[in-house]
């Protein structure tokens, strides 16, 4: 998983409740299990005519948010069904941090695996981003994890929460997987005393094999 450290990119406004995970990435786009390609049909029935081509009403389809790094979004997003497409189809995109005021709950820790970084603010503090990201061109946000501070295009600070275990992860670039592999040296030392010890059990496995 790439690592998240501090971003800097345009932030597109999204000001909408309930954005729900089937409006985030439809479902006759979830036949895949590959975490890449999914990005050009991110918001599709928001983002394309019944043709093909594009809205161009639609927020990332106007030229000044193409490639947005930042998502600034209302209340309750990425709720319905659970689905990780959901933030594959923004990672692909390119969109590394969501902020909102509230997320549904498997779409937050979702995030947080697929190097995404959803920040909680409050309703104040979001409407001072949204004013913000309505800038186009000149919307740049700096979201710095380790000092855990989103700086605006002014010069403001907005100071956030995120879970110390969640914040070492994204730092590190830790997926679940990646959790395991640290601790690769210690797995490989007990196979290896095990394998002394308990000949049979390796005996048996083959066996079965």
């Amino acid at each position: 998983m790439e690592k998240f450290t501090k971003l800097e990119g345009v932030a597109a406004p999204l000001p909408l409740v309930n954005i729900d995970t089937d409006m985030i990435i439809p479902k006759q786009f979830l036949k895949t299990i590959q975490r890449t390609g999914l990005g050009k049909h991110l918001f599709d029935e928001m983002r394309y005519n019944d043709d093909g081509s594009e809205k161009a009403d639609f927020v990332l389809n106007k030229p000044q948010y193409r490639n947005a790094k930042v998502l600034v979004a209302g209340a309750n997003f990425g709720c319905g069904s659970s689905r990780e497409h959901a933030p594959w189809a923004i990672a692909d995109f390119g969109i590394r941090c969501i902020i909102s005021t509230s997320f549904a709950d498997i779409f937050y820790n979702n995030s947080f695996k697929n190097g995404i970084l959803p920040i909680i603010v409050t309703q104040e503090q979001l409407d001072a981003l949204m004013d913000d990201a309505q800038r186009g061109a000149n919307a740049i946000l700096t979201v710095d994890l380790e000092a855990q501070e989103i700086r605006g295009p002014d010069g403001g600070v907005i100071k956030f929460d995120v879970d110390p275990f969640r914040k070492h992860c994204l730092l590190n670039g830790l997926d679940d997987i990646g959790l395991t592999m640290v601790k690769k040296p210690a797995i490989d030392q007990f196979e290896a005393q095990q394998r002394l010890s308990q000949p049979w059990l390796q005996a048996g496995a083959r066996a079965a094999g």
